[in-house]
């Protein structure tokens, strides 16, 4: 039986600090941030972003980040704080970095903002707070890249995935112009949502069953804003196979895409969709409690409340929903399995499941025919269980693909298992179907003799993106 973890968090309290310590010596020396980005799979669409078809077997550096500030990683498919008391020290580091870079003043103590606080009225409108997130998500054949203002996307074109006006494929990183300071995206199939710093949402692609959620069935080829119904600001979004969901600040959940047959979508009426879809923002009502973070998947949803309490409903016929059934459900139900554990973050694949409890074990369930799931068999699993392979480990995010699985480790290991028929897994020489977690090199690194410390990790179809940061090779020959 699952149980909720001890509330001490020392594992993540220690990597949240080291991280924080990191960033301060960085500003206090004046110094940008430099990240990398690397990619690996299968090549054919221009997803691995190396400027060819061909497939890599191995990650491959694509671009390197320069960063006048490096205020964290956006949280892509949702990670909550685990300790309180060090996301306000990442704060107070946060904004002493914005401040270093000319973004605010904070106003004197005793002033009018309180003491040391900031004081709205003295940022400098050029530049949001939000400087220095960085997040990138993966679509099935596609990927979007965002850091500071600028968003990157490449791959497959067809039906406007890309936002760029055309529908030819990209081989490369390319900045979107249309679509400014992301604070947060997430890639469907074949459409893509994303969260700006000022709290506006656009949509863009493949517009079928309403996934974009305009009111059409229509592809956009741009970002488009997207008005919805809500009166307060959204604060956390995600685009699954053909569905779309965002969660606004005050908890309430909205959906609107596909919902043919299994009840995705949440609102637990039939008739209430066209032709099975709905083509914009509803109100999910059977939630009765607020929610923090929303998660689609290929044919189902689930939802995290801020008191990392997991709630599920849509297709199920793999198990994907947690429940023990196979029963479709049309409305939102607790994960009874998890009661018990608090959870920080959800992934979802195409018909399986992963969760991340708060002291850092990963958790999966639902179909397991490409050994997905961890646990050394291709057996489905029905109901949540842990990956014992992981178990010696502290894991600080996941990532799922439609049949594969990634884990970031505490210090900054990736870690990688399920279907590898497109070397999507990053690692050769393993069987198409990997039961077992395994280790993600990468041989550039390696040869240069540098740590690598892997800080998000996004999963297509047959290709995996992730933000990485290493030092220079002459700063490692400095240090020793």
């Amino acid at each position: 039986m699952l149980r909720r973890a001890a509330p001490s968090h020392l594992a993540f309290r220690s990597l949240q600090r080291r991280r924080i310590g990191y960033l301060a010596d960085r500003v206090s020396s004046g110094e940008p941030a430099e990240l990398e980005v690397w990619a690996w799979g299968r090549g054919t669409h221009g997803q691995v972003g190396h400027g060819s078809e061909d497939t890599e077997k191995l990650p491959v550096l694509i671009s390197t980040l320069k960063l006048a500030a490096f205020t964290g990683m956006a949280p892509i498919q949702g990670r909550m704080p685990v300790d309180m008391e060090v996301a306000a020290q990442a704060e107070e580091v946060r904004l002493d970095v914005l401040e270093r870079c000319g973004v605010f003043k904070r106003a004197a103590a005793g002033g009018g903002g309180g003491g040391g606080g900031v004081d709205p009225s003295l940022f400098v409108e050029k530049a949001k707070p939000r400087l220095g997130n960085v997040g990138v998500t993966c679509g099935l054949f596609h990927s979007v890249l965002f850091a500071e203002q600028d968003v990157f996307v490449w791959g497959k074109g067809d039906g406007g995935r890309l936002g760029i006006d055309t529908e030819f494929n990209q081989y490369k990183p390319y900045v979107n112009p249309r679509i400014k300071r992301v604070q947060m995206a997430s890639a469907g199939g074949l459409h893509n949502i994303a969260l700006t710093e000022v709290g506006n949402v656009y949509t863009w692609g493949y517009g079928a069953f309403g996934a974009l959620g305009h009111g059409s069935y229509e592809r956009e080829l741009l970002p488009r804003l997207l008005e919805g119904p809500w009166k307060d600001r959204i604060v956390h979004v995600s685009a699954g196979g053909s569905h779309t969901a965002a969660v606004t600040e005050s908890g309430e959940l909205y959906t609107w895409g596909r919902d043919e047959g299994e009840g995705r979508l949440g609102h637990g009426n039939p008739d209430i969709m066209d032709e099975g879809a709905l083509s914009r923002p509803t109100k999910v009502q059977a939630l009765d409690v607020p929610i923090a973070l929303v998660y689609c998947g290929g044919f189902f949803t689930m939802a995290l409340t801020k008191s990392g309490q997991l709630w599920s409903w849509g297709g199920n016929a793999n198990h994907e929903l947690g429940h023990g059934t196979r029963a479709n459900n049309w409305k939102p139900k607790v994960v009874a399995a998890l009661e018990d554990v608090t959870l920080v973050q959800v992934a979802c694949g195409g018909f399986h499941a992963a969760a991340l409890t708060q002291d850092g074990k990963v958790i999966t369930w639902g179909y397991g025919g490409n050994g997905q799931l961890g646990h050394g068999t291709l057996e489905n699993g029905k109901e949540p269980a842990i990956v014992e392979a992981m178990a010696d480990k502290t894991c600080t995010y996941i990532a799922c693909g439609p049949a594969w699985t990634a884990a970031i480790t505490e210090n900054g290991d990736l870690y990688t298992w399920g279907k590898n028929r497109d070397y999507q897994l990053g690692i050769p020489g393993l069987k198409d179907e990997q039961l077992d977690p395994v280790l993600v090199q990468f041989p550039q690194a390696l040869h240069e003799k540098t740590p690598v410390e892997v800080l998000g990790v996004s999963c297509g179809a047959n290709h995996g993106v992730c933000i990485v940061s290493r030092p220079k090779p002459a700063q490692v020959t400095q240090s020793l």
